[in-house]
């Protein structure tokens, strides 16, 4: 007969056991077993695990929490409990060791609990069960295991199925610690065995960084519960000290770095979207003031260095914001904040600053931002189309778009150079099934829709020059400039895919107008280099004026002027020697300059120095330049310099 084992002696029948499934998320599935008295509650996330089981939850949906479930079916929940008998609540799980994805809310529970005696099991040769106890609440797991399967493999069953971190678990059989690596065969782990489950402390250089963590979470909490002893202002307290104390310039970075990662190690970012996401108008306000602490630098809290190591930390925000809360003004400032971040960091995979994520992790975390502000563009430029007079898009949207893409075309380039040929073939692509076969492949279907969408721009442009002229269209001159920054990107996604980039050429060919048009409006402040690269439909007034614009601005006025004195005989080598020796930013300024045992001096005699020392440069006795015999207006550096430079 099948037996539970107990801490007394004596051994009782076991019903078999039906499970009902109460309610589901994503993260969570929570079962009522009407013959014990268990309540199973299985997690898929150890974070969202944690935030559950102080019972909240983690959408602003009004779906039923752990808590405010067992407080409605209280009355009757608690006559069906008392009617069993059980001490210890005991949970059969198959292990599958060889497969990571196994869903926890998946796992087979037996028709009836095990026995203990050896041959209950299906195949006690290759099988064996044994019982993991909880030191805390008396709670026994009963597993199924082959005796080759690792201890680790036991570790993270108990994770998916508590929500406790492996790294924070030890397993205590026969007096000693079992190792990870080691098998169950190797530790004598046989039929009902008991292994016992106790916590890891944690050793950290930061103890009070991980106090004032778990103190905001437990605050946060708190008030979400409705708790009366806890106020508002203790939340962004903790939060603030936290950011007060983390190490500051001049310390060691990697200190820093560690100090930082704690507050989401300890499931800070999560508490405070939990908090945020609240009814309370009051929870909300403590909240949103607690998370813009990381968003603007502060001198007091977080300097700008310490700023850009928070970038994780800013990412799981915009992660967390970005499933209920896409609208509001907080989820844009972080999303704004993520993009200057990573508009500094260039590239994110393989950085510390991201927990040294691969491509892939990299590529599935940015591709959702990507994706939104690629939709947001394209309705900016359908508004742009539809309106009169022309709206401009929220230039925030275009501006974090290309951050954002950045790191992601690089992280994609890295990804596909590894796995086969590039540029990508998306024919290919489904045939040798990369892991990142999806989002490869949805940026391409987002580059043809921008690209759709701006060849229609373009024309609108096209016919607004023909009917209105030139300088009738000056006025839509700051509007139109953003179709040039949405080229931009198109420019770069083109080069990733195969005949993407035929594709794009040919929309410049067909609209090479009202491109040239939109070039000599273009401002000194924007890069516009990539056009370079498409000199055949550019005009020449049109790369003149990018040329032009690679120039500094030119100032009337300067705070310094280089002054230079310079004798006529030796003339060009001693402006050589002034030049030679002054500092580049000096030379951007204004230059005041004299001839020895003359008094005239201003701009006629800067000019006239100028013109001398152009002179003596091309002059062909001096041997610095030689001029082309086609044609005599050209001149290029005398290849005899290349001696008299070593």
């Amino acid at each position: 007969m099948p037996a539970e084992p107990s801490s007394s002696s004596s051994h009782r029948r076991t019903p078999p056991l039906r499970r009902t499934r109460v309610f589901s998320t994503t993260a969570i599935d929570v079962f009522f077993f009407s013959s014990s008295s268990d309540i199973g509650v299985s997690f898929q996330s150890p974070s969202l695990a944690s935030a559950m089981s102080l019972g909240e939850t983690a959408s602003p949906n009004p779906e039923p929490t752990v808590d405010s479930l067992l407080h409605l079916d209280r009355i009757s929940l608690k006559r069906k409990l008392d009617d069993c008998v059980e001490d210890t609540d005991l949970i059969s799980v198959r292990m599958k060791t060889d497969s990571d994805d196994l869903a926890v809310n998946s796992y087979s529970l037996d028709e009836s609990l095990p026995s203990t005696s050896s041959n209950s099991s299906d195949d006690p040769i290759s099988t064996i069960h044994f019982f993991v106890r909880m030191i805390s609440g008396g709670r026994t797991v009963v597993i199924h295991a082959n005796p080759e399967d690792s201890v680790q493999s036991v570790h993270e069953q108990i994770r998916r199925l508590t929500g406790i971190p492996t790294d924070e678990q030890r397993l205590i059989y026969g007096g000693r610690q079992l190792r990870p690596d080691a098998s169950l065969a190797e530790c004598s782990v046989v039929n009902d065995a008991g292994l016992h489950l106790v916590g890891r402390m944690r050793s950290t250089l930061h103890p009070r960084a991980w106090q004032l963590a778990n103190g905001a979470v437990a605050a946060a909490c708190r008030l979400a519960r409705g708790d009366r002893g806890t106020l508002s202002y203790d939340v962004r307290d903790h939060v603030e000290e936290f950011l007060t104390i983390c190490p500051r310039d001049g310390s060691d970075g990697d200190l820093s770095y560690v100090h930082l990662q704690v507050f989401r190690q300890a499931g800070v970012p999560s508490a405070l979207v939990m908090l945020f996401l609240s009814p309370i108008k009051a929870h909300r306000e403590c909240a949103d003031e607690a998370i813009r602490l990381f968003l603007t630098p502060n001198v007091d809290f977080l300097p700008k260095i310490a700023q850009t190591q928070c970038a994780s930390i800013v990412l799981e925000f915009c992660q967390l914001l970005s499933r209920t809360a896409q609208d509001d003004p907080l989820y844009m400032s972080c999303r704004n904040t993520l993009g200057s971040m990573l508009e500094s960091i260039g590239t994110a995979h393989e950085t510390e600053l991201f927990d040294r994520k691969k491509e892939i992790a990299v590529i599935r975390d940015l591709f959702p931002f990507v994706t939104e502000l690629a939709e947001r563009v394209s309705v900016g430029l359908r508004q742009m189309m539809s309106t009169t007079p022309c709206t401009p898009m929220p230039s925030s949207d275009l501006r974090d778009f290309a951050n954002v893409l950045l790191p992601l075309r690089r992280a994609i380039m890295d990804r596909v150079r590894g796995w086969g040929a590039f540029p990508i073939s998306l024919n290919e692509c489904g045939s040798k099934r990369p892991s990142c076969e999806d989002e490869i492949q949805s940026l391409h279907t987002l580059f043809l829709d921008l690209l759709e969408n701006t060849d229609e721009c373009l024309k609108n442009v096209g016919e607004h020059l023909v009917a209105k002229g030139t300088v009738e269209s000056e006025r839509h001159r700051t509007e139109w400039s953003q179709y040039l920054a949405v080229l931009k990107e198109l420019n770069s996604i083109s080069k990733l895919y195969e005949g993407a980039e035929e594709k794009f050429r040919a929309v410049l060919k067909v609209r090479k107008f009202a491109l040239n048009a939109l070039i000599r409006y273009a401002k000194r402040i924007e890069d516009h280099l990539w056009v370079l690269d498409h000199k055949d439909v550019t005009d020449f007034e049109s790369r003149r004026h990018l040329v032009m614009l690679l120039f500094p601005d030119v100032k009337d006025e300067y705070e310094e002027l280089h002054e230079m004195l310079i004798d006529r005989s030796q003339l060009l080598a001693e402006s050589f020697e002034y030049i030679g020796r002054a500092e580049a930013s000096a030379l951007h300024g204004g230059l005041f300059m004299e001839f020895k045992n003359e008094e005239a001096t201003g701009p006629g005699v800067l000019r006239e120095w100028f013109c001398l020392v152009c002179k003596a440069i091309f002059d062909p006795q001096n041997a610095l330049f030689l001029p082309c015999p086609i044609d005599r207006r050209r001149f290029y550096p005398n290849p005899a310099l290349r001696s008299m430079c070593k």
